[in-house]
Protein backbone atom coordinates (compact mmCIF):
# COMPACT_ATOMS: atom_id res chain seq x y z
CA UNK A 1 0.00 0.00 0.00
CA UNK A 2 1.08 3.27 -0.53
CA UNK A 3 1.59 5.96 1.85
CA UNK A 4 1.69 9.57 2.50
CA UNK A 5 4.55 11.27 4.69
CA UNK A 6 3.37 14.30 7.05
CA UNK A 7 4.85 16.35 10.05
CA UNK A 8 3.05 16.57 12.67
CA UNK A 9 3.60 19.40 15.06
CA UNK A 10 7.52 19.36 13.80
CA UNK A 11 8.13 16.30 15.70
CA UNK A 12 8.76 13.94 12.87
CA UNK A 13 6.81 12.20 10.33
CA UNK A 14 3.79 9.71 10.66
CA UNK A 15 2.29 7.56 8.50
CA UNK A 16 -1.20 7.18 6.98
CA UNK A 17 -3.02 5.27 4.11
CA UNK A 18 -3.52 6.97 1.25
CA UNK A 19 -7.35 6.56 -0.17
CA UNK A 20 -8.56 5.03 -3.14
CA UNK A 21 -11.33 5.38 -6.01
CA UNK A 22 -13.72 2.58 -5.66
CA UNK A 23 -16.73 2.47 -8.30
CA UNK A 24 -19.98 1.38 -6.28
CA UNK A 25 -22.93 0.10 -7.87
CA UNK A 26 -25.80 -0.35 -5.22
CA UNK A 27 -29.30 -2.29 -6.18
CA UNK A 28 -32.69 -2.15 -3.62
CA UNK A 29 -35.80 -3.25 -4.22
CA UNK A 30 -39.26 -3.54 -2.60
CA UNK A 31 -43.14 -3.07 -2.73
CA UNK A 32 -43.64 -1.13 -5.78
CA UNK A 33 -43.73 2.80 -5.41
CA UNK A 34 -45.27 5.48 -7.83
CA UNK A 35 -42.68 5.94 -10.15
CA UNK A 36 -42.56 9.75 -10.02
CA UNK A 37 -42.46 9.38 -5.94
CA UNK A 38 -38.98 7.33 -6.56
CA UNK A 39 -37.64 9.60 -9.31
CA UNK A 40 -37.77 12.27 -7.34
CA UNK A 41 -36.64 10.43 -3.86
CA UNK A 42 -33.69 9.62 -6.27
CA UNK A 43 -33.51 13.01 -7.50
CA UNK A 44 -33.23 14.55 -3.91
CA UNK A 45 -30.68 11.95 -2.71
CA UNK A 46 -28.27 12.98 -6.16
CA UNK A 47 -29.32 16.93 -5.06
CA UNK A 48 -28.09 16.47 -1.00
CA UNK A 49 -25.15 14.46 -1.65
CA UNK A 50 -23.69 15.23 -5.30
CA UNK A 51 -21.55 12.11 -5.47
CA UNK A 52 -24.13 10.51 -7.20
CA UNK A 53 -23.22 9.57 -10.70
CA UNK A 54 -26.65 7.79 -11.97
CA UNK A 55 -29.44 6.86 -10.28
CA UNK A 56 -31.76 4.16 -12.86
CA UNK A 57 -35.37 3.00 -11.38
CA UNK A 58 -38.80 1.56 -11.83
CA UNK A 59 -41.27 1.25 -9.31
CA UNK A 60 -40.18 -1.39 -7.47
CA UNK A 61 -36.61 -1.12 -7.47
CA UNK A 62 -33.31 1.15 -8.33
CA UNK A 63 -29.66 1.48 -9.08
CA UNK A 64 -27.29 4.06 -8.06
CA UNK A 65 -23.68 4.10 -9.28
CA UNK A 66 -21.17 6.26 -7.49
CA UNK A 67 -17.39 6.53 -6.74
CA UNK A 68 -16.19 6.27 -2.82
CA UNK A 69 -13.45 7.54 -1.67
CA UNK A 70 -11.90 4.59 0.60
CA UNK A 71 -8.54 3.40 2.15
CA UNK A 72 -9.97 -0.24 1.32
CA UNK A 73 -12.95 -2.14 -0.28
CA UNK A 74 -14.11 -3.12 3.10
CA UNK A 75 -14.49 1.01 3.88
CA UNK A 76 -16.23 1.32 0.96
CA UNK A 77 -18.54 -1.60 1.26
CA UNK A 78 -19.55 -0.22 4.30
CA UNK A 79 -20.30 3.01 3.61
CA UNK A 80 -22.06 1.76 0.54
CA UNK A 81 -24.31 -0.55 2.80
CA UNK A 82 -25.28 2.36 5.00
CA UNK A 83 -26.38 4.85 2.28
CA UNK A 84 -30.10 3.79 1.59
CA UNK A 85 -31.14 3.62 5.40
CA UNK A 86 -29.11 6.51 6.43
CA UNK A 87 -30.59 9.10 3.49
CA UNK A 88 -34.18 7.25 3.92
CA UNK A 89 -35.56 9.65 5.84
CA UNK A 90 -34.09 12.61 4.56
CA UNK A 91 -34.54 11.86 0.79
CA UNK A 92 -38.13 10.06 1.13
CA UNK A 93 -36.47 7.41 -0.68
CA UNK A 94 -38.88 4.07 -0.25
CA UNK A 95 -38.35 1.59 2.08
CA UNK A 96 -36.48 -1.00 0.15
CA UNK A 97 -34.39 -3.42 1.06
CA UNK A 98 -30.56 -3.74 -0.63
CA UNK A 99 -30.25 -6.61 -2.93
CA UNK A 100 -26.90 -6.19 -4.49
CA UNK A 101 -24.09 -4.10 -3.99
CA UNK A 102 -20.81 -4.43 -6.42
CA UNK A 103 -17.75 -2.75 -5.12
CA UNK A 104 -14.44 -2.49 -7.84
CA UNK A 105 -10.78 -0.55 -7.88
CA UNK A 106 -10.87 2.03 -10.14
CA UNK A 107 -8.39 0.07 -12.22
CA UNK A 108 -10.62 -3.09 -12.49
CA UNK A 109 -13.28 -0.51 -13.41
CA UNK A 110 -11.01 0.83 -16.02
CA UNK A 111 -10.02 -2.61 -17.07
CA UNK A 112 -13.73 -3.50 -17.76
CA UNK A 113 -14.35 -0.79 -19.98
CA UNK A 114 -10.79 -1.16 -21.86
CA UNK A 115 -12.22 -4.78 -23.01
CA UNK A 116 -16.01 -3.61 -23.75
CA UNK A 117 -17.71 -5.45 -20.78
CA UNK A 118 -19.23 -3.92 -17.99
CA UNK A 119 -21.24 -0.83 -17.77
CA UNK A 120 -20.86 1.66 -19.54
CA UNK A 121 -18.25 4.85 -18.23
CA UNK A 122 -19.84 6.41 -15.49
CA UNK A 123 -20.74 10.08 -16.21
CA UNK A 124 -23.23 12.78 -14.28
CA UNK A 125 -26.00 11.59 -16.32
CA UNK A 126 -28.56 12.00 -13.34
CA UNK A 127 -31.83 10.24 -13.10
CA UNK A 128 -33.24 7.93 -15.61
CA UNK A 129 -36.03 4.67 -15.97
CA UNK A 130 -34.63 1.75 -16.32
Amino acid sequence: MRRLASVEGGRGSIERPVSRLWHVTLSVAGAAAPRHEVRRALERLAHDHPFLLTGRYACDRAEIRYWEEARDLHDAAAVALRLWGEHRRTARLPPWEIVGLEVIGRETYHQRIAEGYGPPPAAPMGVQPF
